[in-house]
């Protein structure tokens, strides 16, 4: 017999033996030992039955909590600069107060960047320039002289919209 069924079989036969001691004993009526009796049974069939479900092999895959645990760990392993452009996307679609103060901040970092290393163009002296080799859509969003949202707490970017802006600044 298998540890596991042993030790239910003893759990089962000590029970029996209780039933038997407090019907002979009879400390309350038989009506309450019974319904003891059939309690303790059921908590043992319980517990039989969660130990029966746990092994069972669709039960061996992580929950989704766990995967989700899984997934930041693995965030861990990124460069910390890449976590914290990840971070800033994530802030700036959610809230144009931080698409102001961090995203596009970073953005118009990268657009000088590539504007005077592939195009000789800096893009706070020479910003009909830079406008015209980057689009009116993407410098009305990078221009130096953004001014801050009106309401810092509405919604920020649309991902897309920063999709199409990163593309923009590839394309450069």
């Amino acid at each position: 017999m298998r540890p596991e069924r042993r030790r239910l079989a003893v759990l089962a036969s000590v029970t029996t033996i209780g039933l038997v001691v407090a019907l002979g004993v009879r400390p309350v009526s038989t009506d309450r030992i019974l319904a003891a009796y059939v309690l303790a049974l059921a908590a043992i069939a319980l517990l039989s039955l969660t130990r029966v479900l746990r092994s069972v092999s669709e039960w061996d895959e992580p929950s989704q909590f766990a995967q989700a645990l899984q997934r930041r760990a693995a965030a861990r392993d990124m460069p910390p600069e890449l976590v914290r452009i990840e971070r800033e996307i994530t802030l700036g679609v959610a809230n144009a107060g931080q698409l102001h103060a961090r995203l596009l901040p970073s953005l118009r970092e990268a657009a000088a960047a590539r504007l005077s290393a592939k195009h000789r163009v800096e893009l706070d002296r020479r910003p009909d320039t830079a406008r015209a080799l980057l689009g009116d859509p993407a410098w009305e969003l990078l221009r130096p002289d953004l001014a801050p949202p009106a309401d810092r707490s509405a919604p920020g970017l649309p991902l897309r919209r920063v999709r199409e802006l990163v593309d923009v600044l590839e394309r450069l």
